[in-house]
């Protein structure tokens, strides 16, 4: 069968970075249950990314993992490599539809107490690796195609204990704006997603298996309660629909109305 360089198929396929587990996997299931293909993103855990895959493929999808350290720049090319081995081998195409930068992780400290070393870790994960990453796969990312990039709720309002992960999302939203102007030409929408607190294992759960601060969240939430990941990943299906094809350069916050 010969490989497109084009993508006329009807089928899609979305590249969801860090979708082993949390809000990553909740999308990843989410767009398998529209009908689109996905590849997942793990950093160490290949067995979970394993169980997101069989999930997938329960739905009657097509899927699969590849391992990514999304704050290693050095190794995005050989996995830009490695997305076009698995298109190739698995979907005879050689690109795909929506990349979904979603992998990272958290720090919880004072702004005084934050050090050198963790604000580099944010600055690598959040925004250093979604900027390089993002460029990397710009030539197998179909025209036409979509990008949303994950920012958070303390880009708007303040927590204690997270500026630099808040700064780093912030500096997200500022790039959405310049990708979807810059990708504009090409038809590539390009928007970010700000979820609330969710209850997940991110930042070691406090979320969701602190009752006090999950009391707190809801307390400050105007529909009433943290959020969980299926208020995340169906809404960012949703928003990769072609119905949503006119939204591009937004930053649309799902948090419930949040107001720390």
């Amino acid at each position: 069968m010969p490989i497109e360089t084009v993508n006329k198929s009807s089928t899609k396929i979305a590249l969801v970075t860090g979708a082993s587990r949390g809000l990553g996997r909740n999308t990843a299931l989410s767009l398998a249950r529209k009908g689109i293909d996905v590849i997942v993103t793990y950093h160490s855990n290949r067995a979970e990314a394993g169980s997101a895959v069989a999930a997938i493929e329960a739905l009657g999808r097509k899927a699969a993992a590849l391992q990514l350290d999304s704050s290693n720049v050095s190794t995005f090319d050989a996995f830009v490599r490695e997305v076009g081995a698995v298109l190739r081998s698995k979907w005879s195409r050689d690109r795909f539809d929506f990349l979904v930068n979603n992998a990272g992780t958290g720090v919880h400290a004072t702004f005084a107490q934050t050090s050198e070393s963790d604000f580099d870790r944010m600055l690598n994960i959040h925004l250093k690796g979604v900027f390089f990453l993002t460029q990397k796969l710009l030539p197998v990312l179909n025209d036409g195609g979509r990008i949303v990039n994950l920012s958070s709720g303390l880009a708007r309002f303040t927590f204690p204990g997270y500026a630099a992960y808040a700064c780093m999302k912030g500096a997200v939203e500022v790039l959405t704006r310049y990708l979807a102007k810059e990708l504009g030409p090409r038809g590539i929408a390009v928007n970010t997603v700000a979820p609330g607190a969710i209850e997940t294992d991110f930042g070691g759960g406090t979320v969701r298996d602190n009752p006090e601060i999950n009391k707190l969240i809801a307390s400050n939430t105007a529909l009433g309660r943290a959020g969980v990941p299926d208020d995340i990943g169906p809404m960012i299906a949703a928003l990769l629909s072609d119905d949503n094809r006119w939204i591009t350069a937004q930053r649309i916050e799902v948090s419930g109305g949040m107001s720390l």
